[in-house]
């Protein structure tokens, strides 16, 4: 009954897939396009999208980029939060939602995690996702 539950909320968020997607523009728009230090730690393969929804650091990472990355997720949970109480389902599922669209908007040469936990590679296909993804 719990896995069925589990899967029943991960499709209800799913139905809600167009306001993450604008949940997705506000947190990986223009704003963090501005931060060149975020750019070019994006373009290097030193951060990349987490199944959970948050940003993660490939490898060590300086300590600037790690403040980079945690200012990033303070914001994304905060949105998280908020969309999740709209759509009456936990920050955990709502985060996880978004990790699956952010997963699949990654471009060519990005990183990102995939389900075995391992930082891939996004090549010309899709990104290898979460079976329990929208």
């Amino acid at each position: 009954m719990k896995t069925t539950l589990h899967t029943t909320r991960f499709s209800r968020i799913g139905i809600a897939v167009g306001a993450i997607a604008l949940t997705m523009a506000t947190l990986a728009g223009p704003a963090l396009a501005r931060d060149p230090a975020y750019e070019a730690a994006r373009s290097a393969g030193q951060v990349g999208e987490k199944m959970d929804g948050y940003l993660g650091i490939v490898g060590g990472g300086s300590a600037d980029l790690r403040r980079i990355v945690d200012d990033i997720n303070i914001k994304r949970k905060a949105v998280y939060a908020q969309k999740a109480q709209q759509q009456h389902a936990t920050v955990e599922e709502y985060a996880f939602t978004s990790g699956c669209l952010l997963i699949s908007q990654t471009s060519q040469g990005e990183k990102y995690q995939a389900p075995d936990g391992s930082w891939k590679t996004r090549g010309a296909g899709a990104p290898e996702r979460d079976s329990r993804c929208p």
